[in-house]
């Protein structure tokens, strides 16, 4: 790692060393062989946050609005993700996705995934109650959706890679190096902190929680806020690991931009049940409890907040209940694996998803990113940016040059 504190001026600078601030580092040197370029990371270690703390899902694509950048980045950087694992040598596995429906309110949902799968370019196959049950003996359903290109593998060891090919390719990586200032004139952007500051001729802002705070520092218009949603796991004991075979995936309320609670195999073996969805008081607080009072203040404080709330009573309250009692969380695993118990429900890290919200009460779906002369900044980027990673980092650096 460089030493921190005053250095010359790069060509590129990158905020963020998460999967989508890593991938842009490695895009830019890709294309740019010999460009000096600088990655700042305020923790101690890379994939930290968001990066670290998802479920290792390999994304189809299949729920996006077609011709949204979720819909094309995701199908494009899920082939890549896996080309690139089997390059590096990454551990993943192609094991599938079921979308069950339980209800039949839910299979008409499903119908319309099915029809938007279509324009989405995504592989599917339609499956009735007993093919289901063929498939999968202990989920029950009415129907289902089979994805067969949806894969797991672990994202850290992704941006890993990334990050020592950019190494090699040039890129100087400095952690611990938190920003507070960030200054832009007609031919450089200093990034600055307590432990120094960096400047160069374009900066790329990906900041995921912090993603708000980055763009007030260099004077964009925000008319947004980061809202942190916790994403509570279990985990299954080991005897219970092959449940399933497949991800199972209850069919999404359109109206949130979260996908329900869901039984996701991983890379390393273990079978995870979730996440919910609750508000967070602590941008980077993983633990059940954690407050911080900063994070708190600017989040219920919020206006747009407030409408969303309004909005979405019923599913806040549900989302809370079942944070707050295990037995509601184990009953939406049990609409469709009704074998689960209370004792198979075993805890595990949460995950907290950096939402933007607009001040009109609107939870932005897509990604947004936006630039100024010389700063590209990732303002909303939930999932599946792991799975798109490598082609966001691509429509980034095409920014960097328009």
């Amino acid at each position: 790692m460089t030493a921190a504190g005053t250095s010359p001026t790069y060509d590129y600078c990158v905020l963020g060393g998460g999967i989508v601030g890593v991938a842009t580092a490695y895009e830019i040197l890709r294309r740019e062989p010999g460009s000096t370029l600088v990655l700042l990371e305020k923790s101690g270690a890379l994939a930290t946050h968001q990066t670290g703390h998802n479920s290792g899902v390999i994304h189809s694509g299949i729920y996006y609005e077609p011709g949204s950048l979720k819909a094309e980045l995701c199908r494009r950087g899920a082939q890549w993700t896996k080309d690139f694992a089997a390059a590096q040598g990454i551990p993943y596995e192609v094991c599938g996705k079921l979308l069950v429906a339980t209800d039949s309110a839910e299979y008409r949902r499903l119908l319309a995934l099915h029809e938007r799968s279509v324009s989405n370019a995504v592989e599917v196959e339609l499956l009735d109650a007993a093919e289901l049950r063929r498939r999968e003996p202990r989920v029950t359903g009415v129907g289902a959706l089979f994805v067969p290109g949806t894969g797991i593998i672990d994202f850290t060891k992704v941006v890993v890679a990334l990050a020592d090919s950019a190494r090699q390719a040039g890129a100087e990586v400095v952690l611990d190096a938190e920003i507070t200032a960030l200054t832009e004139t007609t031919g450089t952007v200093t990034a600055a902190g307590p432990a120094g500051s960096w400047t160069a001729r374009k900066l790329v802002v990906c900041a995921g929680l912090q993603a708000d705070r980055m763009a007030r520092l260099a004077g964009l218009p925000t008319d947004f806020r980061i809202v942190p949603f916790r994403g509570e796991y279990y985990q299954l004991p080991p005897e219970r690991k092959d449940l399933v075979r497949t991800l199972i995936y209850p069919v999404p309320d359109p109206s949130l931009p979260f996908l329900g609670v869901h039984l996701s195999p991983t890379i390393d073996g273990t079978l995870t049940v979730g996440p919910n969805a609750v508000l967070g008081l602590a941008r980077e607080g993983y633990r059940k409890g954690s407050v911080n009072l900063r994070d708190a203040r600017e989040v219920l404080g919020y206006r747009g907040l407030h409408r969303v709330a309004r909005n979405h009573v019923r599913t806040g309250a549900r989302e809370l209940r079942n944070s707050l009692f295990k037995r509601g969380y184990l009953a939406e695993c049990r609409r469709y694996c009704p074998e689960l118990t209370l004792a198979d429900l075993r805890p595990r890290e949460a995950g907290i998803r950096a939402q933007a919200v607009l001040r009109d009460g609107t939870l932005v779906h897509d990604f947004m990113i936006e630039r100024t002369a010389r700063m590209v900044h990732v303002l909303n980027a939930p999932s599946p940016a792991a799975t798109s990673a490598m082609p966001i980092a691509a429509h980034i650096v095409d920014l960097l040059h328009t």
